[in-house]
């Protein structure tokens, strides 16, 4: 299930962010985090399963009618069950009907895999 980020789940998203190579750094991850916390055009929302929150997907409102997906990750342990497909689904459902959806130059290649294999399925 997709959640909005709140401030007591900082570390919790602040650790899925780290497995981003571009949020490596400590300094780089509170800045991402406080951009997505004062900034109205970024949403950053954590994908839950019972009590583990186990990845992060943030996107970015460009203008009147894009929306951009900055950040994609989940955490290693849980990766190739499917969990940013379905991120990357809840998306579409929640603002596809206001935006066209892209993805940056840094999920691009996962977002085509997940496209692809959601095309795929029966």
């Amino acid at each position: 299930m997709l959640i909005r980020f709140k401030r007591n789940l900082e570390k919790i998203a602040m650790g899925l962010l780290s497995f981003m190579p571009e949020e490596k750094d400590v300094k780089k991850l509170q800045e991402t985090i406080r951009e997505y916390e004062e900034n109205e055009d970024l949403h950053l929302h954590l994908w839950k399963e019972g009590d583990d929150v186990l990845g992060a997907i943030g996107v970015q409102i460009v203008d009147d009618n894009q929306l951009v997906i900055n950040h994609l990750t989940v955490n290693p342990s849980h990766r190739d069950h499917g969990i940013g497909s379905r991120m990357i689904a809840e998306i579409h459902r929640i603002y596809s009907n206001k935006y066209e959806i892209v993805p940056s130059e840094s999920v691009k290649a996962f977002y085509e895999k997940a496209k692809d294999d959601d095309k795929s399925q029966p």
